[in-house]
């Protein structure tokens, strides 16, 4: 009998409704901003000369056909991810770019993957969302061949993360909505507690567990901020519904808090990241 939890119905609705689609729709933005992320794990999958690699939470898939197409002929790269709209975007940026990455539509938490299937596993911000990650992970254990690497990127804190809070700080005592933090549910900080990360690698049979801070310098155009804070994240769920008059509202109370990472032209921040790596064998089920 299968006992593992059903995908979180909260987390498809999210991403196969306006969450998705506004991640599509801010996709260059996010191109640009996530770009350093990016090359961290594509120059982590060169030092490990896999041949197939799963992109877990590909979302509109710029790692999935950056490392498709550091692999050519000789490799391949699968993206997944639960969102239908955010997979077909990135459907369309493999053909519009002639790499031959694949990608499927579904839970990375509960698909059955080929066992021993990829030599790699890497995440771009992708491995937070899970509604039970030791689930999840022993998954992905399963779906690895018995001397695959695993490179993921994830969050720390929302409080080493002032940007990325800096508009619900805000907003919140304007909109009564904002949706809350869960500090182990799903979420974007889902990983910050790194004693738990490792807990859960570790009772899904993940070993050779190695988990650092990374600091990463971020970039966007300032003339993009508004649109950035109100299309995406708390603030951005919450003005879905919201009239004009509240919409102007909140952006005249939020904008300025973002005063201290404008550099003229341009927004500068610091992401707060864990880099966890696993270069061990999986212990085998």
């Amino acid at each position: 009998m299968n006992t593992t939890p059903p995908p979180a119905p909260g987390q498809s609705a999210l991403w196969n409704g306006p969450g998705g689609h506004a991640w599509v729709d801010a996709q260059p933005l996010l191109d640009q901003v996530l770009q350093p992320f990016e090359d961290l794990l594509v120059e982590g999958v060169r030092s490990a000369s896999p041949s197939r690699v799963l992109d877990v939470g590909c979302g509109t898939g710029s790692t999935t056909v950056a490392i498709a197409r550091l692999l050519g002929n000789g490799g391949q790269c699968t993206g997944v991810d639960i969102s239908q709209p955010m997979i077909d975007a990135a459907r369309a940026r493999a053909a519009r770019e002639g790499v031959a990455a694949s990608f499927v539509i579904a839970d990375a938490q509960t698909h059955p993957f080929e066992p021993g299937g990829f030599d790699m596993i890497v995440s771009r911000f992708g491995v937070m969302f899970f509604q039970d990650p030791v689930a999840a992970f022993a998954n992905l254990r399963r779906a690895a061949s018995a001397n695959a690497s695993m490179r993921l990127i994830v969050f720390r804190g929302g409080d080493e993360n002032p940007f990325m809070t800096a508009a619900e700080r805000a907003a919140r005592p304007l909109m009564s909505n904002l949706p809350p933090r869960k500090p182990d549910g799903p979420g974007q900080f889902a990983f910050a507690d790194r004693q738990r990360v490792a807990g859960i690698l570790q009772q899904s049979g993940w070993t050779g567990i190695d988990i650092q801070p990374v600091d990463v310098e971020c970039v966007l155009p300032e003339k993009d901020l508004v649109g950035y804070f109100t299309r995406l994240g708390p603030v951005g769920t919450a003005l879905r519904d919201a009239d004009e008059a509240t919409r102007s509202r909140v952006i005249d109370t939020v904008r300025p808090a973002f005063d201290p990472f404008v550099r003229g032209a341009e927004v500068r921040f610091t992401s707060a990241c864990w880099m966890i790596v696993d270069s061990r064998r999986p212990r085998s089920s």
